[in-house]
């Protein structure tokens, strides 16, 4: 039962991959990947959960497994795989579910929590920002990008490329856990940047990016009124979501319980056994 299930399923036509384990009859946990990987960062968390939980791990619409229409064909925006995200979950009848959100699957599943907080039972946020705060100054091509994109594409681009990619992987981790990053994680994720399209779809994320910064006034409303049981694991040397944006969760959730790890951006990499100990623990006193 605990053994990882790789599934795929219709969603408005579109093929959307799943990793899925546990019990369903459990507590459902949905785990919602960055950029520019796939739920295969979740692939040690998911089989440490899945004694005592119902896990789902997608890839979003263009990314991993999942389908991966050109950019003029479908609708790259957060609000577009928040749309999937939900259908797939209405689809797969999790009614109720922990999130846990890192990078992009933050403003996908806050967008999820604020709009529909009595299904979010708790929230585990690792590099997954939501306060103005948590930007470093790696986001400012990216914005002056999303001002004025012919400009900065060519320096943007080279976000997109193996150098890049595996910076992600391997900045903030201190030396003596720089060998437990496997290098089959940026090998991987940048053979699916390469494929014919991707990184035209990735550019229209990274346009669409700003939009999200709109929607934080309503995450931070939502944390602040409905006070949902939240677990901040969170990279201390993160260079793209900073330890700033880590410790501002507290200011509309005084009750979260903060952990900053001496990690990276994929912290999961060389702190996989430290944070899956730490949800396990949240996830038992909180939904118990």
């Amino acid at each position: 039962m605990n053994q990882t299930r790789h599934n795929t399923v219709q969603i408005q036509g579109q093929t959307v991959f799943y990793r899925e384990a546990g019990d369903p009859n459990a507590p459902a946990v949905v785990l919602l990947h960055g950029f520019p990987s796939s739920s295969a960062m979740f692939r040690d968390l998911i089989p440490a959960l899945a004694e005592d939980y119902h896990v789902i791990a997608p890839d979003h619409v263009g990314f991993g497994q999942s389908a991966m229409p050109q950019v003029d064909e479908f609708d790259y925006s957060f609000e577009k795989l928040t749309e999937i995200t939900l259908e797939l979950l209405d689809t797969l009848g999790i009614d109720r579910f922990a999130l846990y959100i890192q990078d992009y699957g933050a403003p996908i599943g806050l967008r999820i929590a604020s709009r529909h907080p009595e299904r979010v039972s708790a929230l585990i946020t690792q590099s997954g920002n939501a306060y103005l705060e948590g930007f470093t100054p790696f986001w400012e091509v990216l914005f002056a990008h999303a001002n004025d994109r012919v400009t900065h594409e060519p320096e943007v681009r080279k976000l997109l490329e193996l150098d890049a990619t595996t910076w992600q992987y391997t900045h903030g981790v201190p030396a003596d856990r720089l060998a437990l990053v496997s290098p089959d994680t940026w090998t991987l994720d940048q053979a699916y940047l390469d494929r014919p399209g991707n990184k035209e779809i990735q550019l229209q994320l990274f346009f669409d990016y700003k939009n999200n910064l709109d929607g934080y006034p309503g995450f931070q409303k939502y944390f602040a009124e409905h006070r949902p049981p939240t677990l901040i694991a969170w990279g201390e040397h993160d260079e793209i979501f900073g330890a700033d944006g880590a410790r501002a969760y507290l200011r509309d959730l005084p009750d979260a319980e903060l952990h900053l790890l001496d990690a990276g951006h994929f912290a999961l990499e060389t702190h996989g056994p430290e944070i899956a100990a730490l949800i396990r623990d949240f996830l038992g006193r909180v939904l118990n």
